[in-house]
């Protein structure tokens, strides 16, 4: 199989990895790709992943078997309708489905309708009757966040007033916020391969969203651990309550794909299930915590989807866990500086190690033979090991030899859960 990769970022530096190791890939593309995706595989970096046109004649110029939509600007623009109308197959959300995560009013609808366990949330046109509800309210603990995919998860959990308003404003600039109830717990991703007839659950995260562990202010991902050591507590939870009515209710409302599902969950101190969030897409860095503990040939799972049968797949997975550490730019996630250098980057250290962390490359790309950052979320070290103590020790100790001037990270990834 020939395979085209939409995206760029460190999640799809992971999935880009995923597949090189099939032993039915004949040629790998991305596009644009970043500095690490050149190392095993073709980038296009003059092909705008979002432009049907140029993907459809990128596939036409590389004889492209098959369309992997890693990020989501695409799915917005029509790209999977726009390929398969010509025959190429691809793996992502039409545009009719894109919306249960790109506009969170309907998504929220949708939950409602299908009776699924949800934060309550309301929405919000205008900053004065967010002000007047915030007052009515004050002191309470709240989740702010745009209606829309703008940008990607990054939101603000906070009892501040002034400081959810103060957010609040810069999201009003691209249309209505929604205000959500915030739900204490463990911050989980729990991604599904959908095909028409059934499903697959990957391996299931913990999310760490925050700077750190008492920070109110505006952040994405910061970090992730896979598996979680309580889920198979809740996994049958989060089946019946969560799955499979959103599974039905993508089937009667004719919202159902081939492609990727992943559920941002809350689960609470009494292991309750909470959906936070619908995603057309995988997460990051969830995606980067998960793939490397997956033996399952990748190719050999789209297949199966290609024939409605990903229901039949036997997922194989290591027994290793991982803990996931997102370096990041100074100033993420509201004002990352780009167009830093990144030095003490060398190809051993972007490549995956047999005998230690793997790299996954994110927002840095190669300009005039120097690493450069093009966003907030560079680098995910991801240290594995027999336990979760294991992989948090070998992820720290490897970052801690390696200097990179400008960028940050959480310190405390997987703490909670050393045994």
């Amino acid at each position: 199989m020939r395979v085209l990769l939409l995206g760029s970022g460190a999640k799809d530096h992971a999935v880009a990895w995923w597949f090189s190791k099939s032993c039915y890939l004949s040629g790998l593309y991305a596009a644009p790709g970043n500095l690490a995706t050149g190392r095993f595989c073709t980038n296009l970096p003059s092909v705008n992943p979002a432009d049907k046109e140029a993907v459809y004649e990128a596939c036409r110029e590389y004889c492209i078997d098959y369309v992997f939509i890693g990020t989501e600007a695409p799915l917005f623009t029509g790209v999977v309708k726009y390929l398969n109308e010509r025959g190429i197959k691809t793996f992502g959300a039409p545009e009719n489905s894109v919306k249960l995560e790109g506009d969170r009013s309907f998504s929220r609808a949708f939950t409602r309708r299908h009776n699924i366990p949800i934060p309550h949330s309301s929405l919000f046109g205008d900053i004065e009757g967010l002000k007047k509800y915030l007052e009515r309210h004050a002191g309470e603990y709240f989740t702010i966040k745009s209606n829309y995919v703008a940008p990607s998860r990054i939101m603000l959990s906070s009892d501040d007033t002034e400081a959810l308003l103060d957010y609040a404003k810069k999201l009003f600039e691209k249309g209505p916020v929604l205000l959500e109830e915030f739900v204490h717990g463990t911050p989980a991703s729990c991604s599904l391969l959908l095909d028409r007839n059934g499903y697959l659950v990957l391996p299931i995260t913990s999310d760490y969203t925050k700077k750190s562990a008492d920070d109110q202010t505006p952040t994405g991902g910061m970090g992730a651990l896979c598996p979680i050591p309580i889920i198979d507590e809740i996994k049958e939870k989060i089946i019946e309550r969560i799955i499979k009515p959103t599974l039905y209710g993508m089937q009667v409302e004719q919202l159902a794909y081939k492609g990727i599902l992943t559920l941002s969950l809350m689960i609470t101190p009494d292991k309750e299930p909470y959906l936070v969030d619908y995603h057309t897409r995988f997460n990051d860095p969830s995606a980067q915590a998960m793939i490397p503990i997956i033996n399952t040939d990748l190719i050999s799972i789209l297949w199966a989807m290609e024939k409605d049968e990903v229901s039949s797949i036997e997922l194989s997975t290591s027994d290793d866990c991982t803990v996931a550490v997102v370096l990041a730019s100074a100033g993420y996630p509201m004002n990352p500086e780009i167009g830093q250098e990144v030095k003490g980057l060398s190809s051993t250290f972007l490549e995956p190690l047999s005998d230690g962390p793997i790299v996954f490359c994110g927002a840095i790309q190669e300009k005039d033979g120097k690493a450069i950052t093009t966003g907030g979320r560079n680098l995910t070290v991801v240290g594995k090991g027999s336990s979760i103590g294991e992989a948090n020790k070998n992820a720290y100790d490897f970052i801690k030899r390696k200097h990179f001037p400008g960028l940050w990270y959480r310190d405390d990834i997987g703490n909670a859960y050393f045994c």
